[in-house]
């Protein structure tokens, strides 16, 4: 997250899926408007106090992502941490503005029995292919604790 917000302090920012905020609450605490979506009211019920009790300002929406009809050409920045969104990722990408960025991390397929089903997860470079009409600025595939993980910065072209 840091790559993406290295240089840029201000402009919207949508948080997809967000849990409990943490993604949130960092781009508003770094200046960002931030728009964060879930579909589960006591995720982001407990992501709300989390941000009132650190002054942060995030737009909480209760929404399915699956179904959400997200804006065109809106955020500067669509940050997506370990939520399978490839259904709906070029719906996502629509809603960044031209030069904006895309910050996603999830699971990597793995023989390991943790965390999610391998339906869940990407195999290896899937989400690099899915990215290819962003420019790619970061991409890594690596373990965490013996996980297999996957994290992408890229930008879109600003002739998007």
């Amino acid at each position: 997250m840091r790559t993406v917000l290295e240089g840029r302090s201000d402009g919207r920012a949508l948080d997809v899926a967000t849990g409990l905020g943490r993604n949130a609450i960092a781009l508003a605490d770094a200046g960002w408007r931030v728009d964060a979506i879930d579909v589960s009211r006591a995720q982001l019920e407990r992501a709300r106090e989390h941000a009132v009790s650190q002054s942060a300002a995030v737009e909480w929406i209760l929404a399915d992502v699956d179904s959400y009809a997200f804006p065109d050409a809106v955020y500067d920045v669509v940050a997506i941490s370990f939520y399978d969104a490839r259904d709906r990722l070029s719906s996502i990408l629509s809603a960044l503005a031209p030069g904006g960025s895309l910050f996603y991390e999830h699971y990597l397929e793995s023989t390991d029995r943790t965390g999610p089903g391998d339906r869940h997860r990407f195999a290896s470079n899937e989400l690099l292919s899915a990215s290819a009409d962003l420019r790619v600025l970061y991409y890594a595939e690596y373990r965490v604790d013996g996980e297999p993980r996957v994290t992408l910065v890229a930008r879109k072209p600003n002739d998007q």
